[in-house]
C-alpha cells in the first residue's frame, strides 16, 4: 500500500493544511465536505502539493515534520520547488 503526504490550499482561508493518507481521492472529498475541523467550514480546499511513501510510518513522520515547521515560507518553497 503507497501513502502520501499532502498539503491543502484554502483561497477562502488563505491557508495551507498538510495530512497524510492512503487515498488522496477520498480524503479531498472529506476535506471539501463542510464537517467539523480545521478544513470544514469552507469547501474549496485543492492539492498543492504530495510526496508519496512506501509505509504509514514514514508518512507520518514527514507530515510531522513539515506540520513542525511553523513556517508559511517554508512550505511555499516545499511546493514551489516542485513546481520547478
Amino acid at each position: 500500500m503507497e501513502f502520501i503526504v499532502y498539503i491543502l490550499f484554502s483561497q477562502t482561508k488563505n491557508r495551507y493544511y498538510i495530512g497524510f493518507t492512503s487515498n488522496i481521492q477520498e480524503r479531498i472529498i472529506r476535506h471539501n465536505q463542510k464537517s467539523k475541523g480545521f478544513t470544514g467550514n469552507v469547501n474549496d480546499w485543492k492539492i498543492v502539493y504530495t510526496e508519496k511513501y512506501d509505509s504509514k510510518e514514514e508518512a507520518h513522520k514527514r507530515e510531522l515534520q513539515i506540520k513542525s515547521w511553523k513556517s508559511r515560507v517554508k512550505i511555499q518553497d516545499l511546493i514551489d520547488k516542485s513546481i520547478s
